[in-house]
């Protein structure tokens, strides 16, 4: 099927996402080459309303030896459960339901909006880019050098925005193992999501991002508000707790308790722990 950001999608009017993913009719239109799980690209449909949509099945699921328990959906699901209580929006609209093939992550299509350069842009300026300069420019970050070709290297650097900062705090909350560029989907109107959360709540430090660029800076006033209100929140027997036991261990449950913990303590954004690969491979 055609490249997914040239895939037309059906967009709401005005019924809940979360309750169309859960209950509408999911009707398979083909599957998403190249992902190493089963992506299925689909309609979902209820009273009149419908919208395209990602459903992934547990079914097709490869297994991953350091994520012997639970599964990629469930993992997504609770991505999506603790970005809403932060209350930034940055995953889009994700349910744990049935499908044709069985249990399954459904997630709303989010149709990016294409980068300067692209046919067709309005203007998105890119979030990401490699320079030949040994330091970032303005309004950028670095991240670490990359190798190019024929010995030469460049400097690997994304765009000092708000909106990724959020994400990379989002990021250290659930442990993501595998923010890729290609994850990063600014949509129309300056939303900016992140997609692809099946390797996360890991209990040991599996962070891989391409998001250093504010590694060690104190938190900003705004995530220092929400990873309070996120303490809270995960609190035992609360009932983001309660969902999350639903979709995660509890061992992963309290791991989560204690990042959480920890960017309370530091204010600060985490830093590479040097023990594992801090950039994902490969990197978009």
């Amino acid at each position: 099927m055609p490249a997914p950001e040239r895939i037309p999608s059906r967009s709401l009017t005005g019924t809940d996402p979360v309750a169309l993913l859960a209950e509408g009719e999911l009707t398979v239109l083909g599957q998403i080459r190249g992902a190493s799980n089963a992506v299925l690209y689909c309609t979902v449909a209820r009273d009149g309303e419908e919208a395209t949509c990602v459903y992934k099945p547990v079914a097709g699921e490869q297994p991953l030896w350091d994520f012997p328990d639970g599964t990629l959906a469930g993992r997504e699901v609770a991505a999506y459960e603790i970005s809403e209580v932060t209350g930034w929006g940055l995953v889009p609209p994700t349910v744990l339901r049935d499908g044709p093939y069985g249990e399954g992550m459904c997630q709303l299509w989010i149709d990016a909006a294409p980068e300067d350069g692209e046919a067709g842009a309005a203007g998105e300026p890119p979030l990401l880019a490699l320079v030949e300069d040994q330091e970032p420019g303005e309004g950028w970050k670095a991240v670490a050098r990359a190798e190019v070709g024929e010995g030469r290297t460049a400097l690997l650097v994304h765009a000092d925005d708000a909106r990724l900062r959020r994400l990379a705090v989002l990021d250290a909350v659930i442990n993501n193992g595998d923010r890729k560029g290609g994850h990063l989907l600014p949509a129309p109107g300056g939303r900016l999501y992140g997609i692809d959360h099946g390797v996360t709540f890991n209990a040991d430090d599996k962070l891989r991002t391409l998001l250093w660029g504010w590694a060690g800076e104190p938190l900003t006033a705004e995530a220092v508000e929400v990873v309070e209100r996120l303490g809270a929140e995960l609190a035992p027997g609360t009932p983001l707790v309660t969902r999350l036991g639903e979709l995660i261990t509890e061992v992963e449950i309290e791991a989560l308790r204690g990042r959480v913990a920890g960017l309370r303590e530091t204010g600060r954004h985490p830093e590479p722990s040097g023990e594992w690969p801090s950039i994902p491979w490969p990197p978009v």
